[in-house]
């Protein structure tokens, strides 16, 4: 059987006339069937010759465009095999949503470096307010993580929901949550960090960590009493890279002030977070100073 009788026989395209009819090159094809996301029809065993159905010009199009996106390769090939095209348009949403909220961090992030290397740091640390306030001593029950940047944010929420449910069995909650990072969180750097929440009971805190075992880290510990400098910010300022500039800011006036810290950054949460607006304070970004 030749080459044309498979074409008539099968109603198959040669891949160049596939190729002409997608408006791809030949090499493209090649390429999307190598990385399994679009397979010819029909492979000649001795020629090596691929063939294509009429039917697969619009995937191979399909495919073309969504590389354009940068879409991972997994991703397009959920599109392209979506059972129909309110699915697939689905799928393609979802990805974008999660572009853009990318993109919408890394613009900031750039900002915020524009204002490090343009000298502005001043002027960024200029709109934080710096205070210390004296802690007493706390007992707290706690769980540590090493975690990256992009897993903290959901961790943080999971684990001091666990510490505060257990907090009922350890006489109550005695204090606003906080969490402190033995060592810097990035897409880099793993922590780890700490959520801690003080109680009232420390036997009864004692008994629940011995109940819960090794699994999530936890611990109870006794806080000492202490001094804080710190600066108050927004649900809006938790988010990443507008954070760094208020622990940065808190340094640069502990540096002016002649405190030393005396232990590791924190975070402390004394608002409703689910109920705050963006524009809410929430949290105290803060160091241990002496």
């Amino acid at each position: 059987m030749t080459e044309d009788d498979v074409v008539d026989d099968e109603e198959l395209l040669t891949i160049g006339a596939f190729a002409a009819r997608a408006r791809l090159s030949a090499r493209a094809l090649r390429l999307y069937d190598r990385l399994g996301l679009l397979a010819p029809a029909y492979v000649d065993e001795v020629s090596g010759y691929r063939y294509y159905r009429a039917d697969q010009v619009e995937p191979a199009r399909l495919v073309a465009l969504l590389r354009q996106l940068d879409m991972p390769l997994a991703l397009i090939a959920d599109v392209v095999e979506a059972p129909d095209g309110s699915t697939a348009a689905d799928r393609l949403a979802a990805y974008w949503a999660d572009v853009e909220a990318r993109l919408a961090g890394q613009r900031t992030l750039a900002e915020y470096l524009r204002g490090r290397l343009s000298g502005r740091s001043s002027e960024m640390y200029g709109k934080f307010v710096v205070e210390t306030v004296d802690v007493p001593a706390q007992i707290v029950i706690s769980e540590k993580r090493h975690t990256l940047a992009d897993e903290l944010p959901a961790w943080i929420g999971a684990s001091l929901g666990r510490l505060e449910q257990g907090a009922r069995e350890c006489g109550g909650l005695a204090g606003a949550p906080y969490v402190v990072y033995h060592s810097a969180v990035s897409m880099e750097s793993d922590g780890p960090a700490e959520s801690c929440v003080p109680v009232a009971d420390e036997a009864a805190a004692r008994a629940w960590v011995e109940k819960q075992g090794r699994a999530r880290g936890t611990a109870v510990q006794v806080e000492p009493a202490g001094r804080l400098a710190y600066t108050r910010v927004t649900k809006a300022q938790v988010a990443h890279p507008q954070i760094l500039a208020a622990f940065e800011a808190v340094e640069e006036w502990m540096a002016a002030q002649g405190l030393k810290p005396t232990g590791p950054c924190r975070e402390v949460y004394f608002a409703d977070w689910d109920a705050a607006g963006a524009e809410d304070p929430v949290c105290d970004v803060a160091f241990p100073v002496s």
